[in-house]
């Protein structure tokens, strides 16, 4: 094989490795987990994942960016997430009320992401880590659970509100931040609502610059959870953005660039 054959195979193999890498699951709804007890008002408890995000979460980092600082996690906290983790998995979430069993859900996601990334740190990507995705993690009510599982198979297909993408954190710089305090039945919704402010007001979730605009690729991905198009995609931006930025954004006519940087949230 000549040189230029074997660096036009390298290129085409690493356009296949970025195409799988920016593919996003598809929903594939999981019905086991449909079901509730709405006259429960019991509340599970999340002050062991609220504490740990307290200490260790940098909320006034220069990048505008929450952090975690994976490196500082003392060995009393990494015992604390492993036992919230396992009181979790000892959870059967449908016995309790919808609103209880969202903020369940998106601490579950959270918590077992930082796990993940202190069982391999350092690492400078969640990317780096084999199968970490899609690797069943935990075990609840009988059932092997992946991240992709809860994300894809539980949150967005049950919920189906798009506000959920702005509580699910993965790790990495331009994903939604990860939030000083745990979701509880209580803050849920007005905690998202936030979220989806603060992100789409950051560079890495909307940024419009000489008359062209830079979203996250979230947006591209999950579109049909956010949009039918660009144009109703504007108007999904204009409702999180501030006002001067919300209505360049009406006003915007070009294409939307979609970006991502999968590089770690730590400091």
């Amino acid at each position: 094989m000549t040189l230029i054959k074997q660096l036009n195979s390298l290129i085409f193999g690493l356009m296949l490795v970025s195409i799988t890498a920016m593919a996003a699951p598809s929903q594939d709804y999981w019905g086991f987990w449909d079901k509730s007890s709405q006259r429960n008002f019991d509340r599970i408890d999340h002050s062991a994942w609220d504490s740990i995000l307290g200490k260790y979460v940098i909320d006034n980092h220069s990048s505008g960016v929450n952090r975690f600082r994976y490196s500082a996690v003392a060995p009393a906290s990494q015992k604390m997430l492993a036992r919230y983790l396992g009181d979790l998995e000892n959870i059967d979430p449908r016995k309790y009320n919808r609103r209880e069993q969202q903020a369940y859900w998106l601490n579950f996601y959270n918590a077992l992401t930082v796990k993940l990334v202190l069982d391999h740190y350092p690492v400078k990507s969640i990317n780096d880590i084999d199968g970490a995705m899609d690797n069943a993690l935990v075990r609840v009510a009988g059932k092997h659970l992946s991240l992709n599982d809860i994300e894809h198979r539980i949150l967005m297909p049950i919920w189906k509100d798009h506000k959920t993408h702005f509580g699910i954190s993965c790790a990495s710089v331009s994903c939604p931040n990860l939030l000083t305090q745990a979701f509880t039945s209580s803050n849920v919704n007005s905690m998202l609502e936030k979220a989806g402010h603060d992100y789409i007001n950051h560079a890495r979730g909307v940024f419009l610059k000489n008359g062209k605009m830079q979203a996250s690729s979230m947006f591209n991905w999950y579109q049909d959870d956010f949009a039918k198009d660009d144009k109703t995609m504007l108007k999904v931006f204009a409702h999180y953005a501030d006002d001067r930025l919300a209505l360049y954004l009406l006003g915007f006519q070009g294409e939307i660039d979609y970006v991502y940087d999968w590089s770690l949230n730590a400091p």
